[in-house]
């Protein structure tokens, strides 16, 4: 059985085309998975910090965006990320650097809520760069995430 005891130094000087082996692979999911499926709840544990901002509008809608700051006993994509949810409190958008990539700012948005066991989550996720000037560009898709079922216990 292999192990890695420092999962996350792995990645160091990781930029977008490096190949991953398994264990970078059972890493990067592990958390981006926990992290996805326990927003917004975990935000209410210790050691998160949180700042709503000004409300944002793109494309006709207005979101209420939240700055969290995670612990750092948390593995997450980086410190410090933006997260959008619409009047209905549903995520709408996720704004953060993928820091083991070595890539820049991406926005990841989600759609297609359902309901699983009483709670709301969003069944497509897709991430995509964006530029210098802070615009989200349509390509190239970098992450798409679809989910057909969902089970909490």
């Amino acid at each position: 059985m292999a192990e890695r005891s420092e999962p996350r130094a792995a990645f160091d000087g990781h930029v977008l085309d490096t190949p991953w082996d398994w264990l970078h692979l059972a890493y990067f999911h592990g958390y981006t998975m926990r992290n996805y499926l326990t927003t917004p709840f975990s935000f209410a544990e210790p050691g998160y910090l949180s700042e709503e901002l000004e409300p944002w509008r793109e494309d006709g809608r207005t979101w209420r965006p939240l700055k969290v700051t995670f612990p750092s006993h948390i593995a997450t994509h980086c410190a410090e990320q933006v997260f959008y949810f619409d009047a209905d409190g549903l995520l709408r958008r996720h704004d953060y650097i993928p820091d083991v990539i070595g890539w820049g700012p991406v926005a990841h948005y989600t759609s297609e809520h359902r309901e699983f066991d009483g709670i709301m989550v969003p069944t497509r996720r897709r991430v995509y760069p964006v530029d210098p000037d802070g615009n989200v560009e349509d390509e190239p898709l970098v992450v798409a995430i679809d989910l057909d079922s969902v089970k909490f216990s």
